[in-house]
């Protein structure tokens, strides 16, 4: 098949620090690939890919400089993809909604997968406005907002196998690996790290608009010793900072979409300890590759009792078994099957 993947371009494809969506865009586009389909990447200048790619934009817009209207840059994303819509056989987008109302008036099929949470005021009535456009959910949770949506099927990330390797032997620390955010919980990965004597490590992206809370929050917490941070980490370094730990601490205040993190984890044969809540339940096998908590309380009993007890090698089992790139590829390639079949 001839395929198009329609990338956001507030990071690279792969991003070069944190991103998860452009992530797993490059995770699905190097599969694609390996499966023999010949596919066309829309994204950053400043992306890397054996596809075709696209330039839509010199470079990605959170790193780059100097600042650019990120409305100017979609713009451009948005008729560069209508020019060359009918060369491809499916295009698949990662864009949220602003290209529905292009597609859904072009011959071409197009599929589009939400990374994000579908609570967000308005959005419901846009997509009312688009009963015939398909969609991917990224678990089952993400779609209970949006439940009237035209919903194809779900399909879990997956990320390459050989990406992380695991480590069976015991780590030394908690760790907290994602985005300082209330929603987040570092908060509570930081009690639970105290009340349960060990020490935590941050590795986590700091959102501007966030900067004041972790001023007020979190900074007073951080002592340089059982609470260190040590900001955003690549794939080298999110390796050894995730192999190191003792268990993965996922303590969200939110209906997370996925939690690429937990499968990055799994991926070390490192367990993951998380509040049951949004696609937790989905991704966590309790008791296999993780422990799924009610609360901080529970955690600490978690870690003291039940974590001792699991095999890191099951963790890693785990994420072979249910949470890999080619799973993941050959799921959407079914997806985009079934639009040819439709047309």
């Amino acid at each position: 098949m001839r395929i198009a993947q329609i990338a956001p371009l507030a990071e690279s494809v792969p991003p070069k620090l944190y991103g998860g969506t452009e992530r797993v865009i490059a995770w699905l586009t190097e599969e694609l690939i390996d499966l023999g389909h010949h596919v066309t990447l829309f994204a950053s200048g400043d992306s890397t890919t054996r596809a075709e790619l696209v330039a839509v934009w010199p470079h990605a817009l959170r790193l780059g400089r100097p600042r650019t209207d990120p409305m100017a840059a979609h713009a451009a994303l948005l008729e560069t993809m209508a020019e060359r819509a009918g060369e491809f056989d499916v295009i698949h987008c990662h864009i949220d909604w602003t290209h529905l109302p292009l597609l859904s008036r072009h011959a071409t099929p197009f599929v589009t997968t939400f990374h994000g949470r579908l609570d967000l005021p308005g959005l419901s009535a846009v997509v009312q406005k688009f009963p015939s456009a398909p969609f991917v959910s990224i678990s089952d949770n993400q779609r209970l907002p949006l439940q009237q949506a035209n919903w194809a099927g779900t399909v879990y990330h997956g990320m390459p196998a050989s990406l992380l390797q695991p480590s069976f032997a015991e780590g030394s620390y908690l760790a907290f690996l994602g985005r300082l955010t209330a929603e987040k919980g570092p908060e509570a990965a930081i009690r639970i790290a105290k009340a349960s004597g060990h020490p935590l490590r941050i590795a986590a992206k700091l959102p501007r608009g966030e900067r004041r809370y972790f001023k007020e929050k979190i900074e007073p917490l951080i002592d340089g010793r059982q609470v260190r941070i040590t900001g955003e980490v690549n794939d080298t370094t999110k390796q050894d900072f995730l192999t190191g730990a003792v268990a993965l601490l996922f303590p969200i205040h939110w209906p997370e979409p996925f939690g690429l993190v937990m499968i990055e984890a799994m991926a070390c044969g490192t367990p993951v300890i998380a509040f049951r809540s949004g696609s937790v339940p989905e991704v966590i096998e309790d008791g296999v590759t993780g422990f799924i908590v009610e609360s901080e309380e529970e955690a600490i009993e978690t870690i003291r009792d039940r974590l001792p007890k699991l095999d890191r090698r099951n963790v890693r089992a785990g994420f072979e078994r249910r949470f890999t790139a080619r799973r993941m590829a050959e799921d959407y390639v079914k997806h985009y099957q079934a639009l040819l079949r439709g047309k």
